[in-house]
């Protein structure tokens, strides 16, 4: 019974899609080659505000970043910019989790809808701020966000979560 029920209803299901999905057709077609020629010329446009060639933000090692996980202070944050899967694997102690996929929202809202939304405080545009994430690459690309947003005083943990992992565990035997 229920295969003869399900056999009638589909295809009247296909056939009052299928006039929605001509229309749709109909409608598209003429903005398609206008899309397809704007797109080409994406690429040629500059980003809208780039860094100066000579600003790289500030390297720290992995003995300032171990000290600042043992001593952390209220002035300064460690933030990991991976996403929550791979915090799942572990962090370095103190560090707050902050990732790049919502760091230019993030950084825009208001010091309450950021305490919210993230558990901590938004950071102060002089605070000191350093970035971490699996191997250096995309902690860099939150220095640049940063920069842009116009806080000063921004750090970047090259080695990151690698370099952090490699040196707590010591010399393999």
């Amino acid at each position: 019974m229920l295969r003869i029920a399900l056999r009638q209803t589909i295809p009247l299901a296909r056939r009052s899609i299928l006039p929605t999905i001509a229309v749709l057709r109909a409608s598209a077609s003429p903005a398609l080659p206008r899309a397809r020629f704007e797109s080409n010329t994406a690429a040629s446009h500059p980003p809208a505000k780039p860094l100066p060639s000579w600003w790289k933000p500030t390297a720290v090692s992995y003995e300032e970043v171990k000290r600042r996980s043992q001593e952390p202070t209220e002035d300064a944050y460690l933030i990991d910019v991976r996403e929550a899967d791979e915090i799942a694997q572990g962090s370095i102690p103190s560090a707050v989790s902050l990732p790049l996929s919502t760091l230019p929202s993030s950084l825009v809202l208001k010091p309450d809808e950021f305490f919210l939304k993230h558990a901590f405080l938004k950071p102060k545009r002089d605070q000191e701020i350093i970035f971490y994430c699996r191997s250096g690459k995309r902690s860099t690309t939150a220095c640049e966000i940063a920069e842009k947003h116009g806080f000063t005083n921004i750090k970047n943990y090259e080695g990151s979560w690698l370099d952090w992992v490699a040196r707590e565990r010591g010399p393999s035997s």
